[in-house]
């Protein structure tokens, strides 16, 4: 028991968020009294947003299993919380198949502009790649991220999932405090933007809370996803739209980049610790960084240390260091470099990254290893047994600003991520998928699921790829699990 806790206290840490007693209020600062767990015998669902969370229990009582309710969720949050995430973004999923015994990764990140080279940033005098405007936007990936699960998992009709989702967005819902709050700070970054005001005003003004927000033009959206399937997006009047917006706004997003647009499953990597697998996915995301991290601190005997001291603190500061500097030179795009992922995930690695580590004072800085060559969160479970760890992401907060018309969403930023160095893994080079912050991660014990979890949110790889100004560092990050 000891061992499972000091590895759920881990998994809180590596991800850096808290899992106390207490809730914390992210806009006030103050801390709560917060509820007790929830215990459930037929299936179990997590999100931010409580309509989110009640559609999703809706499809399992209908009758569908836990990959149709994260579908579901993620629809209704991309209305609900469209400050964090929504189908102008990417999505990254671990699955566990309750009938194969197996985890499924899914990597539902976009691709870069085949028609932006590198060397126009260089003419442009930029020496990083702008947060917002038509520069940082890459393919969005979540609609094809939902197909590809419901493809390989899903028991009920698309149009039965996202139903719920078009509804809301026809007839409306109140606005929380929170996301009324975010909504007003990315008007005050985008909302010059063409398209913006029309979508995401009510009355002349952003809502306030308890406002309630429509959004007709994405209830339209998902309708024709619902009926015409993923190629409804990327093939079809919606690609037309977003290419036809994109070349106004002096973008680079073309529709042949939207209709050649494929996802692509995945092995999720693993490490073990004190008995337990801790599986992430693998690059272009960090959550490997999680594994290196678990592979320093098996070294150090934490139980004796103790959870928060400064002791503990001190070793898991120093690893979190020396992984970092790992994932700003290595982690990037797997199908542009060759990356050292079996070395850097290794028993041995860790190791020899443990001795670097002096239990006496902090290090000013480390050097990656030796080698040649906003967001939203949610997982779901089913009485199968089916589990789904999700995250799906516009990146800084409601994207890019870029609204295509009509369409009710934003798309996303993750293009800001990449690197203008020439050499460096992570560099910028058309139809690259960038460097990703959000994390599905998981967690097995002797060959069964145990944690599904994630993390919502993330630091910025290096000062090089992004400013100080990153917003979800400013979002909240949370725990969920199902065991």
């Amino acid at each position: 028991m000891k061992k499972s806790r000091l590895l759920l206290s881990f998994c809180v840490s590596l991800l850096v968020f808290s899992f106390t007693a207490h809730g914390f209020d992210r806009i006030t600062g103050k801390h709560f009294a917060s509820r007790s767990e929830v215990i459930a015998q037929n299936g179990m669902v997590a999100t931010s947003q409580p309509l989110a969370t009640q559609v999703a229990l809706d499809v399992l009582k209908a009758g569908g299993n836990a990959i149709d309710a994260a579908i579901a969720a993620n629809a209704m949050l991309g209305l609900v919380e469209p400050t964090g995430c929504g189908i102008g973004g990417d999505l990254f999923a671990i699955v566990w198949d309750a009938k194969s015994k197996k985890l499924h990764g899914l990597n539902a990140s976009g691709r870069s502009p085949q028609s932006l080279e590198l060397s126009h940033f260089k003419t442009l005098g930029l020496d990083k790649i702008p947060s917002f405007g038509p520069l940082p936007v890459s393919v969005p990936g979540a609609v094809d991220g939902w197909y590809q699960l419901h493809d390989k998992f899903g028991s009920l009709p698309m149009a039965e999932l996202l139903s719920p989702a078009i509804e809301y967005a026809r007839n409306g819902f109140p606005v929380t405090e929170l996301i009324a709050h975010y909504m007003a700070l990315n008007e005050s970054r985008i909302g010059h933007y063409p398209g913006f005001n029309d979508i995401f005003h009510v009355n002349g003004a952003v809502p306030a809370k308890g406002d309630i927000f429509t959004n007709p033009a994405l209830a339209a959206t998902y309708e024709k996803i619902a009926t015409g399937g993923r190629d409804a997006f990327y093939k079809g009047d919606i690609a037309r739209i977003i290419a036809a917006y994109m070349k106004e706004q002096g973008g680079f997003l073309q529709y042949e980049d939207l209709a050649s647009h494929t996802s692509e499953w995945v092995q999720p990597l693993s490490t073990s610790y004190r008995g337990y697998d801790v599986w992430e996915l693998p690059p272009n995301g960090q959550g490997i960084a999680a594994l290196q991290i678990l592979n320093v601190m098996e070294l150090f005997d934490v139980e004796e240390m103790g959870f928060a001291t400064p002791e503990y603190v001190h070793a898991f500061v120093e690893a979190k260091k020396l992984a970092f500097e790992d994932r700003a030179r290595f982690y990037s795009d797997m199908d542009f470099n060759k990356q050292p992922i079996d070395m850097l995930i290794s028993k041995e690695y860790g190791l020899q990254r443990r001795q670097l580590i002096d239990m006496n004072k902090a290090a000013k800085r480390y050097d990656a290893g030796p080698y040649e060559g906003d967001t939203i969160y949610l997982t779901t479970a089913d009485k199968d047994g089916n589990m789904v760890s999700l995250i799906q992401s516009n990146y800084r907060g409601m994207g890019s600003g870029m609204t295509p018309t009509g369409l009710g969403f934003v798309l996303q930023n993750r293009g800001e991520l990449f690197a203008l160095q020439e050499d460096h893994f992570n560099a910028y080079a058309p139809g690259k998928r960038p460097f990703h912050t959000i994390i599905p991660a998981f967690v097995t014990r002797n060959g069964k699921p145990w944690i599904s979890f994630g993390v919502m949110g993330g630091r910025c790889p290096t000062s090089d790829a992004c400013s100080g100004d990153h917003e979800p560092d400013r979002l909240w990050h949370e725990f969920t699990g199902s065991r």
